[in-house]
């Protein structure tokens, strides 16, 4: 068997809710040692969202590939254990508010001082620093303070939130690349690092050029629905049975060719049409050509047509819809795992492809405190010892 990219490095993840978590998760599939350390009474993931037989369905993701063990951090019992695995720990990942490890003695300096090698991966809502690091921190305020919210939705509408943890999956592909380019500064010099990682950053660099557009030229973007200010036809339009597509022309080839498919090609000869952003001016009339012919025609035809014209065409998919695709179905993007709990789980797959390493998930989210008594016998606790632990409310 190959071994892993990431084997043999060991992540104690003390984090909770979603972008610290995450990030743990998606060392976890290429191989990371992953130690969940949850409180006694279970990481509050386990009862967030959707719910079955009363077994939380996102822990199933979330805790992916990882072992879970209680051990409460705020008792001193608890933190002298949890030294004992820093001190052979690659690895920390914890999202508590700026303060809290310290007031318990685990900062990092006297984390560094037990092993001068660990790695302190932080993620909060605004940093370890400035005026609202103490704050409450959440995705949704970094969607929000970011400037997504203010460019998302209708033009006469509100501002528009995600309906799931965008900025929170964002920081955590950001945190995932943190932890890995400081393991590689550790390669170089033999010492870890603090990495400081606030979710109102992330998602603000995703957003592309709207701080320099206002630096340089005073604009701020507007909310404009699907559309684009760069393009044109670019939106959502609807089939003649009910169905989704989206319709992409960043390109200036593929925008002749949809307007040829669709029977317009005296607009492609307007003065306006030579530019994305001038056709852009000019998205209702493009999308009243555009939206008028896919009304005409089934999804199936819409998406035929599309295809054998080589224009951009995409169906508006709910999650039944990804379960039956082909197109997911031969990258294998969704995973059928067995469960402890449930039987068998299918999610989705690890993020991408490597062809010499190409990573695995090992089992889906444990039962709570799962791994506790074979984790914390390697760091000297014997059966008397869990069984006193137990007892206290220091473990499950």
């Amino acid at each position: 068997m190959v071994p892993q990219p990431l084997a043999g490095i060991r992540v104690l993840d003390i984090a909770t809710l979603f972008a610290g978590p995450l990030a743990a998760t998606l060392l976890a599939d290429f191989g990371a040692e992953v130690v969940k350390i949850e409180h006694p009474g279970g990481d509050p993931v386990r009862g967030h969202g959707a719910q079955r037989a009363g077994v939380g369905l996102w822990w199933k993701l979330l805790g992916r590939g990882k072992k879970s063990v209680t051990l409460y951090l705020g008792e001193a019992r608890g933190q002298e254990i949890f030294r004992r695995m820093v001190a052979d720990a690659d690895v920390v990942i914890e999202n508590f508010r700026p303060g809290t490890l310290e007031r318990w003695g685990l900062g990092y300096p006297e984390l560094r001082a037990l092993n001068p090698r660990l790695i302190l991966a932080r993620v909060t809502g605004f940093g370890q620093f400035g005026p609202y690091a103490r704050r409450p921190g959440f995705g949704t305020l970094a969607e929000a303070m970011s400037g997504f919210a203010a460019v998302t939705g209708e033009p006469d509408g509100p501002p528009t939130l995600p309906p799931f943890g965008l900025a929170d999956g964002i920081a955590a592909l950001t945190t995932a690349f943190a932890i890995m380019t400081a393991l590689r500064a550790r390669e170089r010099d033999g010492t870890g690092q603090q990495i400081d990682l606030a979710i109102i950053e992330p998602i603000l660099t995703l957003l592309g050029p709207q701080i320099i557009a206002y630096d340089q030229l005073g604009e701020l973007q507007p909310r404009m629905g699907n559309r684009s200010a760069n393009n044109a036809p670019r939106n959502t339009y609807r089939t003649a049975d009910g169905g989704w597509v989206a319709v992409s022309t960043s390109a200036q080839s593929v925008a002749e060719r949809v307007l040829w498919l669709v029977g317009r090609p005296d607009l492609i000869d307007q003065p306006w049409f030579a530019t994305g952003a001038e056709r852009a001016t000019h998205a209702d009339e493009l999308d009243a050509a555009v939206g008028g012919w896919i009304g005409r025609h089934s999804t199936e035809e819409v998406l035929t047509a599309f295809e054998q014209a080589e224009a951009a065409v995409a169906p508006i998919y709910t999650a039944a819809d990804v379960f039956t695709d082909p197109q997911f179905r031969a990258l294998g993007s969704i995973i059928a795992l067995p469960d402890a709990e449930l039987g068998q789980v299918r999610m989705q797959n690890i993020l991408f492809r490597l062809s010499d390493t190409p990573g695995e998930i090992r089992w889906t989210g444990p039962p709570l405190g799962a791994h506790t008594d074979e984790v914390l016998e390697r760091y000297g606790v014997d059966q008397a010892g869990l069984a006193e632990l137990r007892s206290a409310g220091v473990i499950r």
